[in-house]
């Protein structure tokens, strides 16, 4: 399926934001920000959960951005942030250590957008694609 220039336009915007998100708290969690070690400790997986929540996202953030594979990327951010925002409402709390919410916020950023990567791209998921696309008679 060709996408309409606003379509593709409206892709790339919703995939710059979930990758750029997705690579700016990677800083964090690489570092071993307080507050990355407080979430990880808290769920009881400090310091592998964090390392390794921190490498799915950059992977995450890679395959959204390459044409190719952005359905899978999204797929990932999906999952990883379905995670976050549980951990959040289960174990966390919506605010983490006097933040605001801005954590939680950015998980459910990440995950809206990429459902919309998802929604627009669903042509070019392998199993539900082939059966979303008109056939030909």
């Amino acid at each position: 399926m060709e996408f309409t220039k606003t379509q593709l336009i409206i892709s790339w915007a919703l995939r710059l934001i979930a990758a750029g998100i997705l690579l700016q708290t990677l800083f964090f969690k690489f570092t071993g920000a307080e507050e990355s070690k407080y979430i990880f400790s808290t769920l009881g997986v400090e310091p592998w959960g964090r390392l390794g929540s921190g490498f799915v996202e950059l992977v995450a953030a890679i395959l959204l951005l390459v044409p190719r594979t952005t359905t899978l990327g999204a797929l990932i951010a999906l999952a990883t942030m379905s995670g976050a925002i549980l951990s959040h409402l289960a174990f966390l709390g919506i605010e983490v250590k006097g933040d605001r919410g801005l954590l939680f916020g950015l998980a459910l950023t990440v995950f809206v957008t990429s459902l919309g990567v998802l929604y627009l791209h669903r042509f070019e998921i392998p199993i539900i694609g082939s059966k979303l696309r008109p056939q030909a008679v």
